[in-house]
């Protein structure tokens, strides 16, 4: 086989691939692994061109017993990092003796598998945190209970309360839980029903007047006057879901005495969907929100401040609800927010 035919192979695989001969020097490289190693590979050594000791040992062991061996790939593109799964098995690249013979060290990208397995790594230790601190709370004042305040129906009254509480936070934790992953489950499924849009925040916005009272919290309708729509398509107890977790969260971080609106623009072209949309906006005039948090705002148990979440009874896993639910209806999800002047959250989402 000729080095020519060998470039031409290497050329056609959809990964970075590269050919070392039995002299250890590099015969041929594709494109792609021209742009992953650089340019002018190929007459190198191959120690010269792939700096990672592993790989370097795999391809060694290969060129000397003619095995298959795997080793793993780590670089960095534009600040990311990537992750690779490395293959080196023998080849024979010229025909002949056994100067032909060689290896082909093929590079396949695992950075979406390892990402994955991170981001579950981190949610499974996120719920851990989350639970262990109510159950620690709750195992403590029952061992208390069961001792020093035996006798004291003071004392007795009031850790019951505490261990109500925390079993509360508990339970809502699990529900967020459980509708997080229903939500996952259905976000590449868009819905087929048609849902009137001004109507289920209408009844949203009442069902929510009861608690803006008792927070002290202005909560104004500035929805259109006597109308229904628009129609969307759209699953009505999710957008409810929505828009309750949005008109709660700004009624409970905004604090006393702010004021909270819920407004909604008529259909109009939207450039983030790159067709007609209603725009409903969720804005309250509470302390605001640092710019540095709002990219990470709808991650999973992401908080700005986490104890004052916890004292209000928040879980962390509002916002990441939200944001797939709003995917599965193809819509967009902005946050917008000034320290000392408020946030706005808008919801975009498609007519048609």
């Amino acid at each position: 086989m000729s080095q020519p035919v060998v470039a031409s192979l290497l050329a056609a695989l959809p990964m970075p691939a590269v050919a070392i001969g039995a002299n250890e020097r590099i015969e041929a490289a594709n494109p792609a692994a021209t742009r992953l190693l650089g340019a002018g590979l190929e007459g190198r050594h191959f120690i010269t061109a792939l700096r990672q000791p592993a790989l370097l040992d795999a391809i060694e062991a290969s060129l000397r017993d003619g095995g298959t061996r795997q080793a793993e790939f780590l670089t960095n593109d534009r600040g990311q990092d990537v992750a690779f799964r490395v293959t080196v098995a023998p080849a024979l690249l010229r025909e002949g003796a056994m100067q032909g013979r060689g290896v082909l060290v093929c590079f396949e990208d695992v950075t979406p598998v390892e990402k994955a397995g991170r981001m579950r790594r981190d949610f499974v230790a996120n719920v851990s945190h989350e639970l262990r601190t109510p159950l620690t709370a709750l195992m403590g004042f029952i061992e208390t209970l069961k001792g020093p305040a035996r006798q004291d129906p003071e004392a007795q009254a009031r850790f019951l309360a505490i261990m109500e509480a925390e079993a509360g936070r508990m339970n809502r934790l699990v529900g967020d839980l459980l509708s997080l992953s229903r939500v996952e489950a259905d976000e590449r499924v868009r819905p087929s029903e048609r849902v009137a849009l001004g109507s289920l925040l209408r009844s949203t916005l009442n069902g929510l007047a009861p608690l803006a009272a008792e927070a002290g919290v202005d909560l104004r309708d500035e929805l259109p006057e006597g109308q229904e729509g628009p129609e969307v398509p759209g699953d009505a107890d999710q957008l409810r879901q929505v828009f309750t977790n949005l008109i709660e969260n700004a009624i409970k971080y905004g604090g006393r005495g702010c004021t909270v609106r819920l407004s909604m623009q008529p259909p109009a072209y939207e450039p983030r969907l790159r067709a007609t949309g209603v725009c409903v906006r969720v804005a309250d005039t509470g302390p605001g929100i640092a710019e540095i948090h709002l990219p990470r705002l709808t991650e999973r148990f992401y908080r700005v401040d986490s104890h004052r979440s916890r004292e209000m009874g928040g879980t962390g896993l509002g916002l990441a609800i939200v944001k797939h639910i709003v995917n599965r209806h193809r819509g967009r999800l902005r946050i917008d927010s000034t320290p000392g002047e408020g946030t706005t959250f808008s919801v975009i989402l498609p007519v048609d």
